[in-house]
């Protein structure tokens, strides 16, 4: 973890040219909101597929809110995340009561309305057209400097998933994810457990909107394609549910494939088809227990047993019992 968080950082001194730089910033726009859905669809078993729509809200408030409205744009990034989230309430409250494939398509059906609406209010997202989006001042106006600040994002939005779900919390979102009826049983708070992950999730969402408008300088509807929120899923399929690494290592696999096969640009789809069946195949549970694994194999945990010897006067204490 140390060495892999020194690369980070260390990272744009050892990338050779700007596009270098500009496809790690897209990694981590799409991360920051992977970190966030990883958390609904695999610790809590929500099969959400619609996630782009609330990546487009947060990229349209940005761009209205500094673009055109001259807002700071650390201000239009807060209230991009706000209104994700904001966004995420509202849609989570009906549709979170619907079982597992109705709520999948509930959120691709908010998602094609998200789009609807953007063509449909030109005046305020310029429709077809498009907007303009504006960078951010310094010191992050540079691919380096903006490159810093998504992984700052990205750092904090890991460190919070990552608490969740190491504690109390991650138990119980697997819990609904294996058995929601056994869940219920033992006192965990299915609906509000189920709502509270999922507006986190928005408001990622609405983060990643803002940093990835910023990135691209210009959106339209066309940016925010149906195949970008199935992306986001499969992302988390291939890294393997469960975990935080996983996700992440599928993010990176699937963002810097396409550049990896690019002299073979019309068998991109064919590659991407290949790599799922063979991780469904042959990897199962994910690219993250394939690291799991290794790391067991090479740096292997050692435990130690302690024999525990029973205290015997105590127990006949507590017991009401004489001693012989």
């Amino acid at each position: 973890m140390l060495a892999g968080a020194l690369f980070l950082i260390g990272l744009p001194l050892l990338a050779q040219d700007e596009y270098q730089l500009h496809l790690a910033c897209l990694i981590g726009c799409y991360w920051i909101l992977i970190a966030g859905l990883n958390l609904a669809v695999g610790y809590t078993g929500q099969l959400s597929i619609g996630h782009v729509g609330l990546l487009a809200i947060g990229a349209y408030v940005f761009a209205i809110l500094a673009g055109r409205n001259g807002v700071n744009p650390y201000l239009a990034l807060g209230a991009a995340g706000g209104m994700g989230g904001l966004c995420g309430l509202l849609l989570g409250l009906p549709s979170l009561r619907l079982p597992g494939f109705y709520f999948a398509m509930s959120t691709l059906a908010f998602a094609l309305i998200v789009s609807e609406l953007i063509l449909a209010q030109g005046g305020l997202t310029g429709g077809g057209v498009g907007l303009a989006v504006p960078g951010f001042p310094k010191p992050v106006d540079t691919p380096a400097g903006f490159y810093c600040l998504v992984l700052a994002v990205s750092a904090v939005v890991s460190l919070l998933a990552w608490n969740v779900a190491r504690h109390m919390w991650g138990r119980a979102l697997i819990a609904v994810r294996d058995s929601a009826v056994a869940a219920a049983a033992v006192g965990v708070p299915l609906f509000r457990l189920k709502l509270t992950v999922f507006v986190f999730s928005g408001v990622t969402a609405g983060l990643a909107g803002a940093l990835f408008a910023s990135l691209q300088s210009y959106i339209t509807p066309d940016t925010f394609v149906f195949d970008l929120g199935l992306f986001f899923f499969v992302c988390i399929i291939i890294g393997g549910r469960g975990s935080i690494l996983g996700p992440f290592l599928g993010t990176v696999v699937l963002t810097v494939l396409p550049e990896a096969v690019a002299p073979l640009a019309r068998l991109g789809n064919f590659f991407y088809g290949l790599l799922l069946l063979m991780v469904v195949l042959l990897l199962p549970e994910g690219i993250g227990r394939l690291v799991s694994v290794l790391r067991e194999r090479f740096w292997p945990v050692r435990l130690e047993s302690v024999a525990v010897a029973p205290d015997l006067p105590r127990l006949a204490r507590a017991l009401g019992h004489k001693q012989p």
